[in-house]
């Protein structure tokens, strides 16, 4: 016959009730370390992207085949970026190893795992941090060309068009005596133009539209002008793939980059916190 149990002491009892106690009091996560690596990886990222792009802008020459070709700059540009997320990241995510607490009576692995941890939220932290003061940057900017003058704004407008050089080749007069076009049709055009390579594709209507306002602004048949919109509508159409292969490349890079700087800070945090741990009192 089963022996019956014993009854349970106070502390026994209280132990069962809040299985919780044994917990320590302080947190697994060092909040001061993590947001100190975080600001100084983000600021060494700074650093060292401003100092690429002034060793990128020296390495620039307006003669050809003198200096790096555009290859050469891209490639240069992409080892540069993989290589400042690994310096910032790992700065940030040693220096949050060597500054976070000692944790007592933690497993080894444990401790090996929130050292880990405290480099990645170092790099996730940090990324945050860039990307706020480059989205600040950005609005400053636009609010600054917002305040420009009218005649500045459409020049800068004008400018920063990537449809902007194909509407000039179409509105290009074939005399002297060819009527200048006027700003809100040269907008007209542009717009056309941006709608029908999202489309990728010109409809017969644009077409014959384009066909009538070149022959009437430039002076060529309807024939000639005919040409001319088939020809530059492709030039805009190949300008076009090649800007999306290239940001598809570069978006790629990209998150080699940022990978390999998630995978730095990460193995930076540990090693700092060995080195923590192994400092004698």
């Amino acid at each position: 016959m089963a022996q019956p149990l014993a009854p349970l002491s106070m502390v026994e009892r209280e132990v069962s009730v809040m299985p919780g106690k044994n917990e320590a009091y302080s947190s697994g996560v060092s909040w001061p370390a993590v947001i100190g690596g975080a600001f100084v990886a983000a600021s060494l990222s700074l650093i060292l992207l401003t100092l690429g792009t002034g060793l990128g802008l020296s390495s620039v020459s307006p003669w050809s085949n003198t200096g790096a070709s555009a290859a050469a700059i891209g490639a240069g540009a992409i080892v540069w970026l993989i290589v400042t997320q690994i310096l910032a990241s790992a700065m940030g995510g040693y220096l949050a190893g060597r500054l976070r607490t000692k944790w007592t009576s933690v497993h080894t692995d444990e401790v090996y795992f929130r050292d880990t941890a405290h480099g990645f939220l170092v790099w996730a932290v940090g990324m945050v941090i860039t990307a706020g003061f480059l989205a600040s940057a950005a609005i400053s900017f636009a609010g600054s060309a917002q305040r420009t003058p009218a005649n500045t704004s459409t020049a800068q407008e004008s400018a920063l068009d990537p449809n902007a050089y194909f509407v000039d080749t179409l509105l290009r007069p074939s005399g002297p005596a060819a009527q200048k076009a006027d700003v809100s049709e040269r907008g007209e055009i542009a717009r056309i133009f941006a709608h029908d390579l999202k489309q990728g594709a010109m409809p017969a209507e644009d077409k014959a539209y384009l066909i009538q306002v070149i022959s009437a602004r430039t002076g060529l048949n309807a024939a000639d002008a005919e040409k001319r919109v088939t020809k530059v509508f492709g030039e805009a159409q190949e300008s076009t793939d090649r800007v999306r292969k290239a940001i598809a490349h570069l978006s790629l890079w990209l998150f080699v980059a940022l990978l390999s700087g998630a995978f730095c800070a990460s193995y930076a945090g540990t090693i700092g916190g060995k080195q923590r741990d192994h400092v004698p009192v």
